[in-house]
């Protein structure tokens, strides 16, 4: 996953030699910036292509170079709480009707990952 933040950053410090290209997986752009670094085109383009994705919504950005999909979020779970306790809770769900069975399954493989 490519990050709007982390692919600005590279365009402004970077944009010079192409790295951004290089960071989006365009790799032939990103040779012809090394190639031209010397005009200072691509030091202009690496300044377009911030200002660009400073005012990008993360949305956007994913749309456009991580064909639609959000990043990863992590867990559901509290950070530092025990995977037994998680399951405990999870199978007193099911039990009292608020999981079904596919849910507590599906649910129960994510922890134990």
């Amino acid at each position: 996953m490519k990050d709007r933040i982390t692919a600005m950053f590279i365009a402004f410090f970077l944009g010079s030699f192409g790295g951004q290209y290089f960071y989006l997986g365009k790799t032939g752009r990103g040779i012809a910036c090394l190639l031209l670094f010397w005009t200072f085109i691509p030091s202009l383009i690496g300044l377009y292509h911030t200002i660009i994705w400073l005012m990008m919504s993360d949305e956007d950005f994913n749309n456009e170079y991580n064909q639609g999909r959000s990043p990863r979020m992590g867990y559901a779970y509290a950070p530092g709480a025990s995977v037994s306790d998680e399951l405990a809770k999870l199978f007193v769900l099911k039990e009292k009707g608020a999981l079904t069975e596919q849910e507590y399954n599906t649910r129960k493989a994510q922890l134990l990952r």
